[in-house]
């Protein structure tokens, strides 16, 4: 773990990406729906962007903030759980931030969360005191130990981190839990969160000075133009203006309607609506006064 230098000069922009793992598959399909594509390498571990000058580095989770800090990647896909491991970690020995979080994915969801026997009764965070935990986040255990001034032993473990408890190694576990399933085959019981996570969206803590910084700005709008239409469906109908007022009473709150060019006698309208429209909404919205009603999903959007 280094200080971070200064950035190469590129004029292509770097992402790093998991090769493998739960966020492999929706990283891939999040830049390509940002209209990105590429090609592979022999090895498989880089990939030459072939519609923008945007590549890809294929690597392990656990080394994409470090790619980032030492100015290898400009960006990278990543849990915020291992982001802010790393960012803790550096912190602890005195290293200044390196990179940070720009934007929160919809992939990813997992928690950190304390693990113990299921014989035992919980009754608090004071039952830590004295206890050794296992866990592969010993930076952010650490620092949630020291916030509520407990003093316990941090086991840390690279791996397999639930069976530390029937080793002896450990009290108990502080792992990452998405179903519980794994917890529950170790005869272990989940009993408080010390962290919510899901995958983001990293980069440098320093800005870009050259031709990447507008291939950054264009890939941050796309995809906050994905997330922005990922819930919003765009509403067409027809409607008497004298009609409009009753319609847009049920809508979503804040919705707009737009007229759309034309001479027909009766106005064409649309609008973009947060969240689905029901069946029984259409319906009122018809005996509002509205006909021709059309609901279409919004696949790309720019603001």
């Amino acid at each position: 773990m280094s200080p971070s230098p200064a950035a190469p000069a590129r004029d292509r922009l770097r992402i790093a990406i998991q090769k493998k793992g739960r966020l492999a598959d929706p990283a891939r399909a999040l830049l390509t729906a940002c209209g990105l594509s590429w090609r592979e390498s022999r090895d498989k571990l880089f990939c030459f962007g072939e519609s923008l000058p945007v590549d890809l580095l294929l690597v392990r989770d656990d080394d994409i903030p470090g790619l980032i800090a030492d100015g290898v990647c400009d960006l990278g896909i990543v849990g915020f759980n291992e982001l802010d491991e790393q960012a803790k970690a550096r912190r602890q020995i005195g290293l200044p931030d390196a990179y940070q979080s720009l934007r929160a994915l919809p992939f990813g969801d997992c928690r950190l969360m304390l693990g113990i026997p299921e014989e035992w009764e919980w009754t608090g965070v004071q039952m830590l005191q004295g206890k050794r935990i296992a866990t592969s986040y010993p930076a952010i255990l650490t620092a949630w130990l020291a916030e509520r001034n407990i003093a316990a032993d941090v086991v840390e473990l690279s791996g397999s981190v639930e069976i530390a408890p029937k080793l002896g190694t450990a009290d108990l576990i502080a792992d990452l839990v998405s179903s519980g399933a794994t917890l529950r085959a170790n005869q272990l019981k989940p009993v408080e969160i010390l962290m919510e996570s899901t995958a983001v969206l990293a980069g440098p803590v320093r800005e870009l000075n050259d031709s990447r910084a507008n291939l950054m700005a264009m890939l941050l709008r796309r995809m906050d133009g994905i997330h922005a239409t990922a819930e919003q469906k765009l509403l067409m109908f027809s409607a008497d203006e004298a009609a409009v007022p009753a319609i847009t009473a049920l809508l979503p709150a804040g919705t707009e309607i737009i007229r759309l060019p034309g001479n027909s006698a009766v106005p064409r309208l649309q609008a973009m609506c947060a969240g689905g429209l029901s069946w029984q909404q259409l319906e009122e919205i018809e005996r509002a006064g509205a006909s021709g009603l059309m609901v279409l999903a919004v696949e790309k959007s720019l603001s």
